[in-house]
């Protein structure tokens, strides 16, 4: 009897064959293996220019001396420098390896085919992803188009109107990636105060330490007032360290005991443990950051209002300009120049290129190489 042959594809599960992988910024290798060149500046993936700090280096050295051992499966050191750095409980604390995994372990906790999840449109792609692979259903509300708040931001009234009664979870990226956009502390606050209780908010605050307007404030420190709230950082950011993958969520103890019983083993390395500790309490270099990323900001807003360029006011470590034509062709002649920034068609903004804020001489490069482009 002739068996039929294997098709993997049929064997996997309906969200994950549907699923379009998550597509990073372009590595600074592969354009060099490409083109052959020499210099080349990338502003791509939101990494911090200045490296990490020498504190957290030092802490990651000396780890790497005990390589030999799992890594503390609870990160006790860290989580309780955390819960001292933002006024909780080490018990609210769930570590991952970077934000993005705490996002999946949120998703594969409480999200089961035939849940539905409210996202906005343009925000940060992992969220359709871990929707669609544990096989919920995303709703995703339209963003506000200009008329009663800055166009491409998140929209709360059409996402509470979103809500039906399957649904879990709420995303709020805030601030939001690509757009840079924010939703005001307040109406955030009344939000969360209106939403069911049996729905679960996560706020996204990935680039929290970078946010700088009137209105923006960090609802963490609230956390005790919405029993449903879930808020996630990393360290992938400000703090430098996207290459060791290290974030975290903060939530009810209730809610962390959930996720730690979804969470991997040892999901977080030592190294990752040591020096996301160290950069923690390096509070001169964090400012440092912070610090270029203002400068980087002025100075691209800068160029772009000089060349008449339209962009979306970001209070993120990054940009978005409006080339007003398809963006694609320009992306590809900016890397044959040595520039890598992130094309974001597949977020809904097609003739928009989000540009990360790099050094002074990083920024410049790319305004040269834009000019180029631009001109021919």
């Amino acid at each position: 009897m002739a068996c039929e042959p294997l098709i993997p594809e049929r064997l996997a599960a309906p969200g994950v064959r549907a699923l379009t992988p998550y597509q990073p910024g372009k590595p600074i290798g592969e354009l060099q293996r490409e083109l052959g060149l020499q210099q080349i500046v990338k502003l791509a993936s939101n990494e911090n220019p200045l490296g990490p700090g020498a504190k957290a280096l030092e802490a990651a050295q000396r780890a790497l001396l005990d390589s030999h051992l799992y890594p503390d499966g609870s990160g006790h050191e860290l989580k309780t420098a955390l819960a001292h750095h933002n006024g909780v409980a080490r018990e609210q604390i769930t570590l991952g390896n970077g934000s993005n995994d705490v996002l999946e372990v949120i998703a594969r906790c409480f999200l089961a085919p035939g849940d539905s999840v409210v996202f906005s449109e343009h925000a940060f792609a992992v969220y359709p992803i871990v929707t669609q692979a544990v096989g919920a259903t995303a709703i995703v509300a339209p963003a506000h188009d200009g008329r009663r708040a800055p166009r491409y931001g998140h929209d709360l009234e059409q996402m509470a109107a979103s809500i039906e009664p399957g649904t879990k979870l709420v995303f709020i990226a805030n601030p939001n990636n690509p757009t840079g956009t924010h939703v005001p502390s307040v109406e955030l606050e009344r939000f969360i105060t209106a939403v069911p209780p049996q729905v679960l908010v996560v706020v996204d605050e990935a680039y929290v330490e970078y946010a700088q307007a009137r209105d923006y404030t960090s609802v963490l420190p609230n956390l005790s007032r919405y029993p449903n709230l879930i808020v996630t950082r990393t360290f992938s950011k400000a703090y430098g360290l996207a290459g060791l993958r290290v974030g975290y969520a903060v939530s009810s103890p209730a809610i962390a005991d959930l996720l730690n019983r979804v969470r991997q083993p040892f999901n977080v390395n030592s190294v990752a443990l040591a020096a996301a500790q160290a950069a923690l309490a390096d509070d001169d270099y964090l400012a440092r950051s912070v610090a270029l990323n203002r400068a980087g900001m002025q100075q691209l807003t800068e160029a772009f209002r000089a060349r008449r360029l339209p962009y979306i006011p970001s209070i993120g470590n990054f940009i978005a300009m409006d080339l007003q034509r398809t963006a694609g062709p320009v992306y590809e002649a900016l890397l044959r120049r040595g520039v890598i920034v992130r094309p974001i068609a597949n977020y809904g903004l097609p003739n928009h290129l989000r540009v990360t804020i790099g050094t002074e001489a990083e920024n410049q490069f790319f305004i040269d190489a834009l000019d180029r482009v631009l001109g021919s």
